[in-house]
């Protein structure tokens, strides 16, 4: 008797700390944000808590999702966001704001179109609070062209979150001639942010642009988008790894676009980004000029330095145009384009105009390598993109 008596409050009690675990762990999950994500109607106004969704929902933005200061959206691997409303379909962080994209190469997190053609919703900006060189010297700020949010500071290492295995598809609605979206906008984003594994395909503008900065980036894929598959200004800095870049579609601009600021080529802090592996392909050097009016691989121009490494550029009337009397200033020095293998029909390697108009050799930005492989495999899919990606 004693024995079952004992067994029973052994039991009983062993019951009561499941109970309490199981009521804590309910705690846990309950939501921290006064938001309620509607899969059917996705947009507002994040401005509290952590929003988390369900891989398992098909979340239609059908307007601005904003994830405002102190706010976190956390976006599961395998989940699907549709924009349904051009300009008005669009995701935007704050400073102050984090987003973490958990993707994973079996299930990436996919933000599409509700129609699969290019510029049907906006994209994805993000604005923190790392330098920029609107007015020299660092400490500015300014408001996104796109989502008008205040962006920049001097937080070099500001955290904006973490981005992994994202897919953006089919963005950059316009506004109207002037402006209009990139897949991808990192406004003043800093170190402390993780990007990783991410592609833009098929958009209206750019694939990835950068406005100051000093996000570093690993495993870039930026294909098909209708003007610069990469592009950076206003001082941005960061360390990147893994570039692959393809024109499609019929329509094109250039495969980096790099500029220091187009107000001042001189503003600090001077756009000073690496580049480790970087793969390039064009139209093709005779492609229609009115389809691919800049057709260069890398233009660099206005004041900026980068220094490249490991690059295969295929199929472009250009290889390496640089561009101003302060960008020709430092080539061989802070500027380089190190390692490169020109693949097949690029018939001018390097050009140089002066800010006068003047042309001049900057033969010296360069140095050759047959060896170069690019972003892994040559022109080829890398092997870090399989499984994840489209487009090759």
């Amino acid at each position: 008797m004693k024995k079952s008596i004992l067994n029973f409050v052994t039991v009983f009690a062993l019951s009561g700390v499941l109970l309490t675990s199981c009521s804590s762990n309910d705690d846990d999950k309950k939501p921290t944000s006064s938001f309620t994500a509607d899969p059917a109607n996705f947009q507002g106004k994040i401005t509290d808590g952590e929003v988390i969704l369900d891989a398992t929902k098909t979340y239609k933005l059908t307007g601005a999702i904003k994830v405002e200061n102190g706010a976190t959206l956390t976006i599961p691997a395998g989940t699907t966001i549709e924009g349904t409303s051009g300009t008005a379909s669009y995701i935007a962080v704050a400073q102050g704001g984090k987003i973490n994209v958990n993707g994973t190469a079996a299930k990436p997190v996919i933000m599409t179109a509700t129609t699969k053609a290019a510029g049907k919703w906006g994209g994805l900006v993000i604005c923190g609070k790392a330098p920029i060189n609107r007015v020299s010297g660092g400490a500015s700020t300014a408001t996104s062209e796109v989502a008008e949010l205040t962006y920049g500071g001097t937080v070099a290492n500001d955290n904006s979150g973490s981005i992994k295995y994202l897919r953006i598809e089919y963005a950059g609605a316009a506004f109207n001639t002037e402006k209009e979206f990139n897949g991808l906008s990192f406004f003043g984003v800093g170190s402390g942010t993780t990007v990783e594994n991410v592609q833009a395909y098929y958009g209206a503008d750019d694939g990835f642009e950068f406005f100051g900065g000093t996000v570093n980036t690993r495993n870039l894929i930026s294909i098909g988008n209708e003007d610069d598959q990469f592009d950076w200004t206003e001082g941005w800095s960061g360390t990147n790894e893994n570039w692959y870049g393809k024109l499609d579609f019929g329509k094109g601009n250039r495969g980096i676009e790099a500029d220091n600021f187009e107000f001042g080529y001189g503003f600090t802090p001077i756009s000073n980004p690496t580049i480790t592996n970087l793969t390039l392909v064009g139209p093709g050097s005779t492609a229609a000029v009115a389809n691919f009016a800049e057709n260069q691989a890398i233009k660099l121009r206005r004041g900026t330095k980068a220094k490249i490494t490991n690059v295969v550029v295929s199929a472009w009337a250009t290889g390496v145009d640089v561009e101003n009397d302060e960008t020709i200033a430092f080539v061989g020095t802070d500027l380089k384009v190190a390692n490169i293998l020109f693949v097949a029909d690029v018939p001018t390697k390097t050009k140089g105009k002066k800010t006068d108009g003047t042309s001049t050799s900057v033969a010296g930005v360069i140095t050759e390598s047959a060896t170069a492989t690019g972003a892994g495999n040559g022109i080829a899919q890398p092997t870090w993109a399989a499984g994840w990606s489209v487009g090759f």
